[in-house]
């Protein structure tokens, strides 16, 4: 049974377990894969990185209650965020990085700024 490399497609001569047939084309399998993960990362860093934006030239005060369309035309993106925090009374404001929020009524949303202790 005959193998080939799986970058180059090149007939592989030597051991019956051999994947490449040097370290350059095992190098460049290796980063084309890693080169789709990064991809899927790189684009929800962007968006994340967007909405910290948004929420940061909305609220240069530290607290303050903007309407839900506000932000959705500047481009934010509700579905996602880094993480949640609930109050002990069960709010939960949803963050992005140091700046958050929390869905009012009549699509009012308060936005809060984490302060460091």
């Amino acid at each position: 049974m005959e193998n080939f490399c799986l970058d180059c497609n090149t007939l592989l001569r030597g051991r019956v377990d051999k994947k490449f047939c040097d370290d350059q084309c095992r190098s460049n399998y290796n980063n084309k894969l890693k080169g789709k993960d990064q991809a899927v990362v790189k684009e929800i860093d962007q968006i994340l990185k967007r909405n910290r934006k948004i929420l940061a030239s909305k609220n240069p005060t530290g607290k303050t209650k903007v309407k839900r369309s506000a932000l959705t035309d500047k481009g934010f993106n509700f579905n996602y965020h880094t993480h949640t925090y609930e109050t002990q009374k069960g709010t939960t404001y949803i963050f992005c990085y140091e700046y958050g929020y929390l869905l009012l009524e009549n699509e009012d949303v308060l936005l809060v700024k984490r302060e460091e202790k």
